[in-house]
Formats: C-alpha cells, sequence, structure tokens
C-alpha cells in the first residue's frame, strides 16, 4: 500500500502521522526525548504500528518542528507555519485563522481559503504565553494540567496577574496561596493571564473567522473560553483528529501533494 507521512518534533512531544488517501491510518505521539532522531524514531515506530505498516510503505515523508533538520528518515523540512496552516485546514476547512501554541512557543497564523500563511507572528523567546507557562503553574498548584483547565468553571473570582512574565506569576502564585486564596481562584486568574497574552499577539494578525486551536494548550478549557471573549470571536471545536497533531497532518499532507505530482503545495 501507498502511505505518506509527516513528522513533528516538538520540544516536548513528538508527532508522527500516517495518511492514505488523505485520511489518517495512524498516529504516534510520544515525550520528546534529549536527541530529536530518537523522538522522530520513537513517534513513527508507534504511528506504523497504529497503521499496521512497515516504514517500506512510506512513499514520502516530511518534517516540521524545531527538530525538522534532525530527521534523518524523511525526504524534505517545512516549517511548523505552513504545516500548522495546512493541517488546521484539514482538521476544520472553514478555518483562517490558527493559533498553536507548544511546549515552548505560540503561533498565531492566518491563512487562505487554500491554507496558504498570509500572515503570522510567533512567540519563541519567552514561556510566556506557552504550555511551558501552563505546566509551571500547575506544578506550583500542585495539580495536573487538565484540572488546571478546568479551574476557570468554578469561580467567578479569578485573580488578575500584574504580569505575565513565567517568574514573577510564580511568585505571585505562592504568595496568593500563602494568603489564603483558593485554588480555583488562581487558576482561573493563570488560564485568563494566557489568553490576554496570546490575545495581544493575535492582535497583530488581525484574526479572522473561524479560529481554530492548534496545539496541546487547545486542550485547556480555560484558556479557550477566556480567549474566545477577550478575541470576541468563537473557536471552533475540532473533533475530527487531535489539535495537537495538526502539524504532523500538515507535514503528511505536504508529503501527499508530492506523490501527486503537487510541489511543493
Amino acid at each position: 500500500m501507498t502511505l505518506v507521512a509527516g513528522c513533528d518534533v516538538g520540544s516536548l512531544t513528538s508527532k508522527a502521522v500516517i495518511m492514505k488517501k488523505n485520511a489518517l491510518a495512524g498516529v504516534g505521539v510520544v515525550k520528546s526525548l534529549s536527541d530529536p532522531q530518537a523522538s522522530a524514531d520513537a513517534a513513527l515506530a508507534l504511528a506504523l504500528e497504529n497503521a499496521g505498516a512497515r516504514a517500506s510503505d512510506i512513499a514520502y515523508c516530511v518534517g516540521t518542528g524545531y527538530g525538522r533538520e534532525n530527521i534523518s528518515f524523511v525526504n524534505e523540512a517545512k516549517s511548523e507555519i505552513a504545516c500548522h496552516g495546512k493541517g488546521a485546514l484539514w482538521l476544520v476547512p472553514s478555518v483562517r485563522t490558527v493559533i498553536d501554541i507548544g511546549g515552548q512557543d505560540c503561533k498565531v497564523i492566518r491563512i487562505d481559503k487554500k491554507g496558504v500563511v498570509e500572515k503570522f507572528i510567533t512567540n519563541d523567546k519567552c514561556a510566556s504565553g506557552t504550555g511551558r507557562f501552563l505546566e509551571v503553574m500547575a506544578r506550583v498548584l500542585d495539580i495536573s494540567l487538565t484540572e488546571l483547565g478546568d479551574l476557570t468553571e468554578k469561580t467567578e473570582t479569578p485573580i488578575t496577574f500584574a504580569s505575565t512574565c513565567t517568574v514573577w506569576a510564580q511568585a505571585d502564585v505562592i504568595k496568593y496561596l500563602n494568603s489564603g486564596h483558593s485554588v480555583e481562584d488562581i487558576g482561573a486568574g493563570i488560564n485568563a493571564a494566557m489568553a490576554k497574552r496570546v490575545a495581544m499577539m493575535a492582535g497583530a494578525v488581525k484574526p479572522e473567522k473561524d479560529v481554530v486551536m492548534t496545539g496541546g494548550v487547545a486542550k485547556n478549557k480555560g484558556v479557550v473560553s477566556t480567549l474566545e471573549k477577550v478575541l470576541g470571536l468563537r473557536i471552533r471545536n475540532v473533533r475530527k483528529a487531535d489539535p495537537q497533531i495538526a502539524g504532523a497532518i500538515g507535514a503528511a499532507l505536504f508529503s501527499q501533494s508530492r506523490i501527486n505530482g503537487g510541489g511543493a503545495a
């Protein structure tokens, strides 16, 4: 059988997808290792296992993510921006703005009806507005990331954080805990601070509907609901596949275009 693949090596997780005729055949998501090649190998092996396929069945593979230049088995590498745009369009065909929040960066991308990037902004210099920010805060509160996302619905009095700097916000969380503030109020405030930071970035690309979130933070209900309010735009639910694998899906779609004679697409 003729299959194509996409591999997205991120800072916290590495994802690989196998596609056949524009449909998902297998998915692999693993925790990233210190070596990008080892991360890619593990993700692809899991995707192949889930697809019931062998590496020799793959006709073409595109790599993306921070480790894309260090994956030996890919035929070419593509930018995360392009892959997330194309992957988000596959997930939700009406999407025009993609907000991707990964472990160590955040990207806001505006695309046209074909998934071609029109404008984008990225933050990869500061943990503020990234999954790393939420991880640190959840650890201080001694709760899981899922529990953190749920806290927004459990209070109407979220704490307002003066700064979204991870270092200062962490100190504020400790201060509020010691002052007797509830975990619900603090957690909801953390989600709101994250959403407002991302909304500031989004303003630079003038987001248009429909809006879709990709990356692991798309699963944080508190950030998503607050971001909708701040932007004044509905964020579409992604049901077709896990939004965390959008970049890998986009990479696989570029692979499919290659074998179909579509060039770089």
